[in-house]
């Protein structure tokens, strides 16, 4: 596969991200907690990932190597837990603000952890998915009276933990086949969730059955596509270009928020759109042409 084929699966999972929101309103408006919506999208998810597992290629792994992927998936469980919390101290608007702060976290993660220094033009594109978001969020029109300490700690930590899984994703056990590996990662993120969160409604049988659509549609989206697409396309463009990428989950969200659950979108939030869809563009103008393998590829994981 050719570099922007990497990058394009990559788009891909933020995209499948940026779907989440929508079903995640639309569950909540059918009286489900955020616990049980939570615990769904894992259950279901790590069912229809391990289902894939058993028709896919796969390595024999020594204990430790197994569980170093569970302890990696240990952030995915973290960023559900994490946003889902912030979102009942500040609006939704204010909340992916502060999730989209992955975009620059990433670029300090490779700094920090392989001395790679980001470009002017990864910087530019950075300023510019930054103020995209802003305007994407439509907090310029909704105003931010509705921001709290505590929601602005959670929110800041989803977008650290969400940042971690997409850094584990590029460098841990880079060897093991792409659906065994997100299989035991999305594993660790469900008995973080489970642990954490307790998902105790989904004991009985009939609310169970309720949430199951909800849960299998989170699960393949939120669960088992992006880990998939991450453990193909990140060790090959690296976590700084990654979180870029991945972006695009601002933009489909605010699209399916048009689409599916009919709210209206001001002309702010569409220019925010734009500007996401140029920083991304901005980011990758010269993905398509022969690159020396980065520095990172070259280290062995510290992990």
């Amino acid at each position: 596969m050719k570099t922007w084929h990497y990058a394009l699966l990559v788009l891909l999972g933020g995209c499948s991200y940026g779907a989440l929101s929508t079903f995640v309103k639309l569950a909540y408006a059918a009286g489900f907690t955020s616990s049980a919506v939570t615990g769904s999208q894992f259950l279901m998810g790590a069912l229809l990932i391990w289902i894939a597992a058993l028709f896919s290629k796969k390595k024999k792994l020594t204990l430790p190597k197994i569980g170093k992927l569970l302890l990696s998936g240990i952030p995915l469980g973290l960023t559900s837990l994490f946003y889902y919390q912030s979102l009942q101290s500040l609006n939704a608007s204010l909340a992916i603000i502060f999730l989209f702060q992955f975009v620059w976290i990433g670029s300090l993660f490779e700094f920090v952890f392989y001395k790679k220094k980001p470009t002017t033009g990864k910087v530019v594109s950075i300023a510019i998915l930054v103020i995209g978001s802003i305007l994407a969020s439509g907090i310029i029109a909704e105003g931010s009276g509705g921001m709290t300490w505590q929601g602005t700690i959670w929110g800041m930590l989803s977008a650290l933990t969400y940042t971690t899984f997409i850094f584990l994703s590029s460098s841990v056990e880079k060897d093991t086949p792409a659906v065994q590996k997100s299989a035991l990662f999305t594993t660790g993120g469900m008995i973080t969730v489970f642990l954490l969160s307790p998902p105790t409604e989904l004991l009985q049988l009939s609310v169970l059955m309720e949430i199951a659509p909800y849960g299998l549609y989170l699960g393949l989206l939120g669960v088992v596509l992006p880990p998939i697409l991450f453990t193909i396309g990140m060790p090959h463009i690296g976590p700084g270009l990654g979180t870029i990428l991945t972006s695009a989950e601002l933009p489909i969200a605010v699209i399916l928020s048009a689409l599916v659950l009919t709210e209206q979108v001001s002309m702010s939030q569409w220019l925010g759109v734009v500007f996401i869809l140029g920083g991304i563009i901005a980011g990758n103008l010269k993905i398509s042409k022969p690159i020396k393998k980065s520095s990172y590829l070259e280290r062995e994981s510290t992990f």
